[in-house]
Protein backbone atom coordinates (compact mmCIF):
# COMPACT_ATOMS: atom_id res chain seq x y z
CA UNK A 1 0.00 0.00 0.00
CA UNK A 2 1.32 3.22 -0.90
CA UNK A 3 1.68 6.29 1.34
CA UNK A 4 1.84 9.65 0.41
CA UNK A 5 3.87 10.92 3.02
CA UNK A 6 2.68 14.77 2.35
CA UNK A 7 -0.73 13.91 2.28
CA UNK A 8 -0.38 11.57 5.32
CA UNK A 9 1.38 14.40 7.12
CA UNK A 10 -1.72 17.05 6.47
CA UNK A 11 -4.00 14.45 7.35
CA UNK A 12 -2.54 14.26 10.86
CA UNK A 13 -1.92 18.22 11.01
CA UNK A 14 -5.89 18.67 10.88
CA UNK A 15 -6.36 15.49 13.01
CA UNK A 16 -8.71 14.49 10.00
CA UNK A 17 -10.39 11.23 11.17
CA UNK A 18 -11.16 9.64 8.35
CA UNK A 19 -7.73 8.17 8.39
CA UNK A 20 -8.00 6.32 11.43
CA UNK A 21 -7.47 2.76 10.88
CA UNK A 22 -6.05 3.46 7.22
CA UNK A 23 -2.87 4.42 7.85
CA UNK A 24 -0.23 4.97 11.32
CA UNK A 25 1.25 8.10 11.91
CA UNK A 26 4.76 6.94 13.82
CA UNK A 27 7.02 9.70 15.51
CA UNK A 28 10.68 8.95 16.00
CA UNK A 29 11.70 10.70 18.79
CA UNK A 30 9.36 9.47 20.94
CA UNK A 31 8.60 5.87 19.56
CA UNK A 32 5.21 6.03 19.75
CA UNK A 33 2.64 5.34 16.76
CA UNK A 34 -0.87 7.06 17.01
CA UNK A 35 -3.61 7.17 14.56
CA UNK A 36 -3.89 10.40 12.50
CA UNK A 37 -6.30 12.13 15.17
CA UNK A 38 -4.67 11.93 18.12
CA UNK A 39 -5.13 14.65 20.04
CA UNK A 40 -1.69 15.07 20.92
CA UNK A 41 1.12 17.69 18.75
CA UNK A 42 1.33 16.73 15.64
CA UNK A 43 4.66 15.86 14.69
CA UNK A 44 7.26 17.78 12.96
CA UNK A 45 7.87 16.34 9.53
CA UNK A 46 11.07 15.06 9.96
CA UNK A 47 10.21 12.67 12.59
CA UNK A 48 6.93 11.50 11.19
CA UNK A 49 6.74 8.01 9.69
CA UNK A 50 3.77 6.66 8.28
CA UNK A 51 2.93 2.86 7.72
CA UNK A 52 -0.26 1.19 6.08
CA UNK A 53 -0.59 -1.39 9.23
CA UNK A 54 0.12 -1.01 13.59
CA UNK A 55 2.00 -4.53 12.10
CA UNK A 56 4.62 -2.58 10.28
CA UNK A 57 4.75 0.32 13.17
CA UNK A 58 5.24 -2.58 15.64
CA UNK A 59 8.07 -4.26 13.15
CA UNK A 60 10.20 -1.19 13.30
CA UNK A 61 9.85 -0.63 17.26
CA UNK A 62 7.16 1.05 17.76
CA UNK A 63 4.57 0.93 20.48
CA UNK A 64 1.27 2.02 20.65
CA UNK A 65 -0.07 5.58 21.60
CA UNK A 66 -1.94 5.16 25.03
CA UNK A 67 -3.53 8.37 24.51
CA UNK A 68 -5.49 7.80 21.16
CA UNK A 69 -5.42 4.09 21.12
CA UNK A 70 -4.76 3.69 17.97
CA UNK A 71 -5.83 -0.09 17.66
CA UNK A 72 -9.13 0.77 18.81
CA UNK A 73 -10.22 2.08 15.60
CA UNK A 74 -12.30 0.45 12.80
CA UNK A 75 -10.11 -2.04 10.48
CA UNK A 76 -9.09 -0.44 6.89
CA UNK A 77 -11.87 -0.53 4.28
CA UNK A 78 -9.35 -1.36 2.26
CA UNK A 79 -9.30 -5.28 3.32
CA UNK A 80 -13.27 -5.18 2.45
CA UNK A 81 -12.36 -3.79 -1.18
CA UNK A 82 -9.56 -5.13 -2.73
CA UNK A 83 -9.73 -8.72 -4.15
CA UNK A 84 -5.60 -8.79 -4.60
CA UNK A 85 -3.50 -11.36 -2.79
CA UNK A 86 -3.04 -9.02 0.12
CA UNK A 87 -6.55 -8.19 0.98
CA UNK A 88 -7.31 -11.81 0.25
CA UNK A 89 -4.93 -13.06 2.93
CA UNK A 90 -5.36 -10.18 5.40
CA UNK A 91 -9.38 -10.57 5.69
CA UNK A 92 -8.22 -14.70 6.26
CA UNK A 93 -5.63 -13.18 9.04
CA UNK A 94 -8.59 -11.08 10.75
CA UNK A 95 -11.10 -14.80 10.34
CA UNK A 96 -8.41 -16.14 12.65
CA UNK A 97 -6.95 -18.43 10.39
CA UNK A 98 -3.09 -18.36 11.35
CA UNK A 99 -4.53 -19.14 14.96
CA UNK A 100 -6.07 -22.19 13.58
CA UNK A 101 -4.04 -23.59 10.28
CA UNK A 102 -0.63 -21.87 10.78
CA UNK A 103 0.87 -19.75 7.46
CA UNK A 104 1.24 -23.28 5.51
CA UNK A 105 -2.87 -23.18 6.22
CA UNK A 106 -3.34 -19.40 4.94
CA UNK A 107 -0.96 -19.93 1.67
CA UNK A 108 -3.00 -22.84 0.73
CA UNK A 109 -6.27 -20.73 1.29
CA UNK A 110 -4.89 -17.88 -1.24
CA UNK A 111 -2.93 -20.28 -3.38
CA UNK A 112 0.64 -19.26 -3.17
CA UNK A 113 3.82 -20.47 -1.56
CA UNK A 114 4.45 -19.49 1.53
CA UNK A 115 7.58 -17.73 0.74
CA UNK A 116 6.06 -15.83 -2.21
CA UNK A 117 3.22 -15.13 0.34
CA UNK A 118 5.09 -13.62 3.07
CA UNK A 119 7.26 -11.31 0.16
CA UNK A 120 4.19 -10.08 -0.89
CA UNK A 121 2.79 -9.01 2.31
CA UNK A 122 6.06 -7.39 3.53
CA UNK A 123 6.27 -5.47 0.20
CA UNK A 124 2.57 -4.31 0.52
CA UNK A 125 1.98 -3.56 4.18
CA UNK A 126 5.62 -3.79 5.82
CA UNK A 127 4.97 -6.92 7.74
CA UNK A 128 4.67 -10.61 6.97
CA UNK A 129 1.45 -12.85 7.90
CA UNK A 130 3.03 -13.54 11.81
CA UNK A 131 3.81 -10.07 12.24
CA UNK A 132 0.17 -9.25 11.08
CA UNK A 133 -1.50 -11.98 13.16
CA UNK A 134 0.41 -10.58 16.70
CA UNK A 135 -1.27 -7.40 15.70
CA UNK A 136 -4.14 -8.66 15.24
CA UNK A 137 -4.23 -10.27 18.24
CA UNK A 138 -2.87 -7.63 20.17
CA UNK A 139 -5.11 -5.92 18.98
CA UNK A 140 -8.63 -7.57 20.06
CA UNK A 141 -6.27 -7.98 23.35
CA UNK A 142 -6.48 -4.17 23.99
CA UNK A 143 -10.22 -4.32 23.47
CA UNK A 144 -11.08 -7.08 25.81
CA UNK A 145 -8.66 -5.90 28.52
CA UNK A 146 -10.58 -2.05 28.46
CA UNK A 147 -14.47 -3.24 27.64
CA UNK A 148 -14.73 -6.86 29.46
CA UNK A 149 -14.47 -7.98 33.07
CA UNK A 150 -12.66 -10.92 31.51
CA UNK A 151 -9.82 -12.35 33.53
CA UNK A 152 -5.89 -11.89 31.90
CA UNK A 153 -6.01 -15.90 31.02
CA UNK A 154 -9.50 -15.58 29.19
CA UNK A 155 -8.25 -12.56 27.53
CA UNK A 156 -4.88 -14.18 26.39
CA UNK A 157 -6.63 -17.37 25.14
CA UNK A 158 -9.97 -15.90 23.68
CA UNK A 159 -7.39 -13.35 21.28
CA UNK A 160 -5.34 -16.17 20.29
CA UNK A 161 -2.70 -16.20 22.19
CA UNK A 162 -0.83 -19.71 23.05
CA UNK A 163 0.10 -18.57 26.62
CA UNK A 164 -0.65 -16.54 29.28
CA UNK A 165 3.48 -15.48 29.38
CA UNK A 166 3.44 -15.20 25.64
CA UNK A 167 0.19 -12.95 26.12
CA UNK A 168 1.89 -10.60 28.88
CA UNK A 169 5.22 -10.09 26.39
CA UNK A 170 3.41 -9.03 23.67
CA UNK A 171 1.18 -6.34 25.47
CA UNK A 172 4.31 -5.22 27.10
CA UNK A 173 6.02 -5.07 23.93
CA UNK A 174 3.33 -3.15 21.77
CA UNK A 175 1.40 -0.93 24.35
CA UNK A 176 4.55 -0.65 26.80
CA UNK A 177 1.80 -1.42 29.76
CA UNK A 178 1.11 -4.62 31.63
CA UNK A 179 -2.72 -5.84 31.01
CA UNK A 180 -3.58 -4.22 34.64
CA UNK A 181 -2.01 -1.31 34.26
CA UNK A 182 -4.34 -0.97 30.50
CA UNK A 183 -7.43 -1.78 32.09
CA UNK A 184 -6.68 0.24 35.30
CA UNK A 185 -5.70 3.33 33.15
CA UNK A 186 -8.93 2.80 30.66
CA UNK A 187 -11.05 2.97 33.95
CA UNK A 188 -9.55 6.34 34.90
CA UNK A 189 -10.00 7.85 31.42
CA UNK A 190 -13.89 6.59 30.68
CA UNK A 191 -15.35 5.50 33.83
CA UNK A 192 -16.77 2.51 31.85
CA UNK A 193 -18.80 0.01 33.55
CA UNK A 194 -18.09 -3.43 32.17
CA UNK A 195 -20.17 -6.52 32.04
CA UNK A 196 -19.57 -8.83 34.75
CA UNK A 197 -17.96 -12.20 33.61
CA UNK A 198 -20.18 -15.28 32.39
CA UNK A 199 -18.43 -18.37 31.03
CA UNK A 200 -19.05 -18.58 27.43
CA UNK A 201 -20.64 -14.50 27.23
CA UNK A 202 -18.58 -11.47 26.05
CA UNK A 203 -20.39 -7.70 25.62
CA UNK A 204 -17.86 -5.77 24.03
CA UNK A 205 -17.89 -2.39 21.65
CA UNK A 206 -17.10 -3.05 18.14
CA UNK A 207 -16.63 0.75 16.59
CA UNK A 208 -17.57 1.81 13.23
CA UNK A 209 -17.12 4.73 10.99
CA UNK A 210 -20.02 7.44 10.66
CA UNK A 211 -22.18 8.35 9.58
CA UNK A 212 -23.81 4.85 9.92
CA UNK A 213 -26.80 3.82 8.52
CA UNK A 214 -28.04 1.35 10.94
CA UNK A 215 -31.85 1.40 10.45
CA UNK A 216 -31.02 0.35 6.94
CA UNK A 217 -29.15 -2.79 7.71
CA UNK A 218 -31.71 -4.17 10.72
CA UNK A 219 -34.51 -3.27 8.38
CA UNK A 220 -32.15 -5.20 5.64
CA UNK A 221 -31.34 -8.09 7.96
CA UNK A 222 -34.69 -8.57 9.94
CA UNK A 223 -36.77 -8.52 7.00
CA UNK A 224 -34.96 -11.72 5.66
CA UNK A 225 -34.24 -13.42 9.40
CA UNK A 226 -35.15 -16.68 9.46
CA UNK A 227 -36.72 -17.79 12.98
CA UNK A 228 -35.14 -19.92 15.31
CA UNK A 229 -31.92 -18.51 13.18
CA UNK A 230 -32.19 -14.88 13.65
CA UNK A 231 -34.51 -12.83 15.99
CA UNK A 232 -34.94 -9.19 15.01
CA UNK A 233 -36.77 -6.01 17.04
CA UNK A 234 -36.39 -2.83 16.93
CA UNK A 235 -33.20 -1.20 17.28
CA UNK A 236 -31.67 -4.88 17.38
CA UNK A 237 -30.53 -7.89 15.39
CA UNK A 238 -29.48 -11.74 17.01
CA UNK A 239 -28.70 -14.58 15.21
CA UNK A 240 -26.55 -18.13 15.46
CA UNK A 241 -23.25 -18.57 14.50
CA UNK A 242 -21.48 -21.90 12.88
CA UNK A 243 -17.83 -21.33 14.26
CA UNK A 244 -14.60 -23.25 14.13
CA UNK A 245 -14.92 -24.87 17.50
CA UNK A 246 -18.50 -24.60 18.02
CA UNK A 247 -21.70 -22.83 17.42
CA UNK A 248 -22.31 -19.25 19.17
CA UNK A 249 -25.17 -16.69 19.56
CA UNK A 250 -24.90 -13.28 18.64
CA UNK A 251 -26.93 -10.02 19.88
CA UNK A 252 -26.29 -6.60 18.41
CA UNK A 253 -27.37 -3.06 18.95
CA UNK A 254 -26.58 0.13 17.28
CA UNK A 255 -25.36 2.72 19.42
CA UNK A 256 -24.08 5.62 18.06
CA UNK A 257 -19.84 5.30 17.28
CA UNK A 258 -20.29 1.71 18.22
CA UNK A 259 -22.17 -1.84 18.24
CA UNK A 260 -22.70 -3.13 21.85
CA UNK A 261 -21.90 -7.23 20.80
CA UNK A 262 -23.11 -9.53 23.55
CA UNK A 263 -21.64 -13.35 22.11
CA UNK A 264 -22.44 -16.50 24.14
CA UNK A 265 -19.35 -18.57 22.75
CA UNK A 266 -18.94 -22.17 23.08
CA UNK A 267 -14.97 -21.76 23.27
CA UNK A 268 -13.64 -18.67 23.08
CA UNK A 269 -10.89 -19.03 20.99
CA UNK A 270 -13.74 -18.31 18.45
CA UNK A 271 -14.14 -14.56 19.52
CA UNK A 272 -11.73 -13.24 17.04
CA UNK A 273 -13.47 -14.78 14.38
CA UNK A 274 -17.12 -13.87 15.67
CA UNK A 275 -15.91 -10.22 15.81
CA UNK A 276 -14.29 -10.24 12.31
CA UNK A 277 -17.43 -11.93 11.23
CA UNK A 278 -19.59 -9.57 12.24
CA UNK A 279 -18.07 -6.54 11.51
CA UNK A 280 -18.27 -8.00 7.57
CA UNK A 281 -21.76 -8.22 8.41
CA UNK A 282 -22.50 -5.19 9.34
CA UNK A 283 -20.08 -3.41 6.86
CA UNK A 284 -18.73 -1.64 9.39
CA UNK A 285 -15.24 -0.88 8.38
CA UNK A 286 -16.51 1.05 5.28
CA UNK A 287 -15.49 4.10 4.47
CA UNK A 288 -19.15 6.16 3.86
CA UNK A 289 -17.54 9.57 3.40
CA UNK A 290 -15.60 8.39 0.22
CA UNK A 291 -18.57 6.26 -0.85
CA UNK A 292 -21.46 9.06 -0.47
CA UNK A 293 -18.76 11.58 -2.15
CA UNK A 294 -18.92 9.68 -5.03
CA UNK A 295 -22.39 8.50 -5.46
CA UNK A 296 -23.89 12.07 -4.66
CA UNK A 297 -22.09 13.83 -7.14
CA UNK A 298 -24.73 12.09 -9.46
CA UNK A 299 -27.75 14.62 -9.23
CA UNK A 300 -30.38 11.54 -9.12
CA UNK A 301 -28.88 9.50 -6.50
CA UNK A 302 -27.74 13.15 -4.64
CA UNK A 303 -31.04 13.12 -2.95
CA UNK A 304 -31.10 9.45 -1.59
CA UNK A 305 -27.28 9.73 -0.31
CA UNK A 306 -28.54 12.58 1.40
CA UNK A 307 -31.28 11.42 2.42
CA UNK A 308 -29.29 7.94 3.72
CA UNK A 309 -25.43 8.94 4.79
CA UNK A 310 -23.70 5.95 5.40
CA UNK A 311 -25.50 3.78 3.75
CA UNK A 312 -24.10 -0.10 4.30
CA UNK A 313 -23.93 -3.50 1.91
CA UNK A 314 -24.76 -6.34 4.46
CA UNK A 315 -22.03 -9.01 4.17
CA UNK A 316 -21.63 -12.65 5.29
CA UNK A 317 -21.09 -14.79 8.36
CA UNK A 318 -21.42 -17.81 6.43
CA UNK A 319 -20.73 -18.61 2.88
CA UNK A 320 -22.75 -21.81 2.62
CA UNK A 321 -26.03 -20.04 4.21
CA UNK A 322 -25.25 -17.04 1.88
CA UNK A 323 -25.28 -19.13 -1.06
CA UNK A 324 -28.34 -21.32 -0.39
CA UNK A 325 -30.13 -18.16 0.88
CA UNK A 326 -29.49 -16.31 -2.83
CA UNK A 327 -30.30 -19.76 -4.53
CA UNK A 328 -33.61 -19.95 -3.03
CA UNK A 329 -34.49 -16.60 -3.36
CA UNK A 330 -34.69 -16.67 -7.11
CA UNK A 331 -37.24 -14.74 -8.54
CA UNK A 332 -38.99 -15.09 -5.38
CA UNK A 333 -39.98 -12.22 -3.04
CA UNK A 334 -38.34 -11.39 0.69
CA UNK A 335 -40.94 -13.41 2.32
CA UNK A 336 -41.48 -16.07 -0.20
CA UNK A 337 -37.50 -16.35 0.18
CA UNK A 338 -37.27 -16.25 4.04
CA UNK A 339 -40.20 -18.89 3.95
CA UNK A 340 -38.39 -20.84 1.89
CA UNK A 341 -35.28 -20.81 3.95
CA UNK A 342 -37.09 -21.15 6.98
CA UNK A 343 -38.92 -24.71 5.97
CA UNK A 344 -35.02 -25.97 5.29
CA UNK A 345 -33.75 -24.75 8.49
CA UNK A 346 -36.47 -26.35 10.34
CA UNK A 347 -35.79 -29.47 8.37
CA UNK A 348 -32.52 -30.05 8.78
CA UNK A 349 -31.15 -27.41 10.56
CA UNK A 350 -29.21 -27.80 13.85
CA UNK A 351 -30.57 -27.62 17.19
CA UNK A 352 -28.51 -25.14 19.47
CA UNK A 353 -27.66 -27.17 21.94
CA UNK A 354 -27.37 -24.01 24.48
CA UNK A 355 -30.71 -22.09 23.12
CA UNK A 356 -30.13 -18.69 23.97
CA UNK A 357 -34.21 -17.06 23.67
CA UNK A 358 -35.68 -17.02 20.36
CA UNK A 359 -32.42 -18.47 18.97
CA UNK A 360 -32.52 -22.42 18.66
CA UNK A 361 -31.29 -23.50 15.51
CA UNK A 362 -27.84 -23.43 13.55
CA UNK A 363 -28.19 -23.09 9.87
CA UNK A 364 -28.21 -26.07 8.32
CA UNK A 365 -24.65 -27.26 6.59
CA UNK A 366 -24.13 -28.16 2.81
CA UNK A 367 -23.39 -31.64 3.93
CA UNK A 368 -27.40 -31.88 5.67
CA UNK A 369 -29.03 -30.32 2.66
CA UNK A 370 -26.85 -32.33 0.14
CA UNK A 371 -27.96 -35.57 2.07
CA UNK A 372 -31.77 -34.75 3.10
CA UNK A 373 -32.80 -31.35 1.66
CA UNK A 374 -34.43 -32.84 -1.59
CA UNK A 375 -37.36 -33.93 0.32
CA UNK A 376 -38.02 -30.37 1.61
CA UNK A 377 -36.66 -27.92 -1.22
CA UNK A 378 -39.34 -26.68 -3.61
CA UNK A 379 -39.22 -25.00 -6.72
CA UNK A 380 -38.46 -26.85 -10.40
CA UNK A 381 -36.63 -30.28 -10.40
CA UNK A 382 -33.65 -27.76 -11.96
CA UNK A 383 -33.01 -25.50 -9.22
CA UNK A 384 -33.13 -28.29 -6.86
CA UNK A 385 -30.52 -30.13 -8.34
CA UNK A 386 -28.74 -27.43 -8.32
CA UNK A 387 -28.73 -26.82 -4.76
CA UNK A 388 -27.95 -29.96 -4.12
CA UNK A 389 -24.49 -30.35 -6.60
CA UNK A 390 -23.81 -27.04 -5.09
CA UNK A 391 -23.92 -28.67 -1.18
CA UNK A 392 -22.12 -31.35 -2.19
CA UNK A 393 -18.97 -29.10 -3.81
CA UNK A 394 -19.23 -26.81 -0.95
CA UNK A 395 -19.02 -29.99 1.11
CA UNK A 396 -16.68 -31.97 -0.57
CA UNK A 397 -14.06 -28.79 -0.40
CA UNK A 398 -14.70 -28.77 -4.03
CA UNK A 399 -16.23 -25.03 -3.94
CA UNK A 400 -14.43 -22.99 -1.26
CA UNK A 401 -15.99 -20.17 0.42
CA UNK A 402 -14.32 -18.33 2.55
CA UNK A 403 -13.23 -14.59 2.67
CA UNK A 404 -9.89 -15.44 0.88
CA UNK A 405 -11.49 -16.95 -2.63
CA UNK A 406 -10.49 -14.39 -5.39
CA UNK A 407 -13.31 -13.09 -6.80
CA UNK A 408 -13.68 -13.40 -10.33
CA UNK A 409 -12.85 -17.53 -9.51
CA UNK A 410 -16.02 -17.41 -7.14
CA UNK A 411 -18.12 -15.88 -9.95
CA UNK A 412 -16.70 -18.18 -12.51
CA UNK A 413 -17.45 -21.27 -10.61
CA UNK A 414 -20.68 -20.15 -9.55
CA UNK A 415 -21.72 -19.77 -12.99
CA UNK A 416 -20.75 -23.23 -13.94
CA UNK A 417 -23.72 -24.56 -12.24
CA UNK A 418 -27.16 -24.71 -14.47
CA UNK A 419 -29.21 -22.16 -13.39
CA UNK A 420 -27.16 -19.74 -12.01
CA UNK A 421 -26.61 -16.77 -13.57
CA UNK A 422 -24.72 -13.54 -13.69
CA UNK A 423 -26.97 -11.39 -10.81
CA UNK A 424 -26.87 -14.80 -8.70
CA UNK A 425 -22.88 -14.79 -8.66
CA UNK A 426 -22.46 -10.91 -8.22
CA UNK A 427 -25.11 -11.29 -4.91
CA UNK A 428 -22.95 -13.95 -3.81
CA UNK A 429 -19.75 -12.32 -4.51
CA UNK A 430 -21.16 -9.10 -3.33
CA UNK A 431 -21.91 -10.46 0.33
CA UNK A 432 -19.62 -13.10 0.96
CA UNK A 433 -16.60 -10.93 0.11
CA UNK A 434 -17.62 -7.60 0.61
CA UNK A 435 -17.25 -6.42 -3.51
CA UNK A 436 -18.02 -2.90 -3.57
CA UNK A 437 -18.39 -2.65 -7.16
CA UNK A 438 -21.42 -5.07 -8.02
CA UNK A 439 -24.73 -4.05 -9.27
CA UNK A 440 -26.44 -7.12 -10.25
CA UNK A 441 -28.06 -6.60 -13.83
CA UNK A 442 -31.53 -8.55 -13.82
CA UNK A 443 -32.33 -8.27 -10.21
CA UNK A 444 -35.87 -7.40 -9.80
CA UNK A 445 -35.80 -4.89 -6.56
CA UNK A 446 -32.73 -2.89 -8.27
CA UNK A 447 -34.90 -2.61 -11.67
CA UNK A 448 -37.35 -1.31 -9.23
CA UNK A 449 -35.36 1.57 -7.62
CA UNK A 450 -33.49 2.06 -10.73
CA UNK A 451 -37.12 3.10 -12.25
CA UNK A 452 -38.00 4.95 -8.72
CA UNK A 453 -34.77 7.05 -8.68
CA UNK A 454 -33.18 7.13 -12.18
CA UNK A 455 -35.22 6.43 -14.83
CA UNK A 456 -32.23 7.03 -17.21
CA UNK A 457 -30.32 4.16 -16.47
CA UNK A 458 -30.61 2.19 -19.80
CA UNK A 459 -29.06 -1.57 -20.42
CA UNK A 460 -25.95 -0.29 -21.37
CA UNK A 461 -24.99 0.59 -17.76
CA UNK A 462 -23.91 4.24 -18.69
CA UNK A 463 -25.07 5.70 -15.36
CA UNK A 464 -24.08 3.19 -13.50
CA UNK A 465 -20.52 3.31 -14.53
CA UNK A 466 -20.71 7.16 -12.71
CA UNK A 467 -21.13 5.14 -9.52
CA UNK A 468 -18.24 2.84 -9.89
CA UNK A 469 -15.81 1.75 -7.72
CA UNK A 470 -19.44 1.76 -5.30
CA UNK A 471 -21.73 0.55 -7.36
CA UNK A 472 -22.80 -2.16 -4.65
CA UNK A 473 -23.68 0.75 -2.04
CA UNK A 474 -25.67 2.59 -5.20
CA UNK A 475 -28.05 -0.86 -5.64
CA UNK A 476 -28.38 -0.85 -1.84
CA UNK A 477 -30.20 2.71 -2.25
CA UNK A 478 -32.12 1.56 -5.45
CA UNK A 479 -33.03 -1.76 -3.25
CA UNK A 480 -34.09 1.03 -0.61
CA UNK A 481 -36.42 2.90 -3.10
CA UNK A 482 -37.80 -0.38 -4.30
CA UNK A 483 -39.01 -1.40 -0.49
CA UNK A 484 -40.82 2.48 -0.45
CA UNK A 485 -42.41 1.96 -4.13
CA UNK A 486 -43.73 -1.41 -2.96
CA UNK A 487 -45.23 -3.07 -0.03
CA UNK A 488 -43.17 -6.18 -0.24
CA UNK A 489 -39.97 -5.90 -2.54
Amino acid sequence: MLIDPELAHRAAAVRDTRFDGQLILAVRTTGVYCRPSCPAATARRRTAEFFPTAAAAQQQGYRACLRCLPDVVPGSPEWNTRGDLAGRAMRLILDGVIEREGVPGLARRVGYSERHLTRVLTAELGAGPLALARAQRAHLARLLIETTALTVSDVAFASGFASVRQFNDTVRSVFAATPSELRTAASRRVGRRRHPATPGRVTLRLPVRTPFDAAGILAFLGARAIPGVESASPGRYARTLRLPHGPATAHLRPAGTHVECTLRLADLRDLGTAVARLRRLFDLDADPTAIDRVLAADPALAPSVAAIPGIRVPGSVDGTETVLRALLGQQLTVSAARAAARRLSDSVGEPLPAQDGELTTLFPSAAAVAERGAEVLAGPARRVDTIRAVCAAIASGELELHVGVDPETLRSRLQSYPGIGPSTAGYVVMRLLGEPDILPPNDIAVRTGTGALVPALDDSGDRGRLWSPWRSYAGMHLWRASARSAPEP
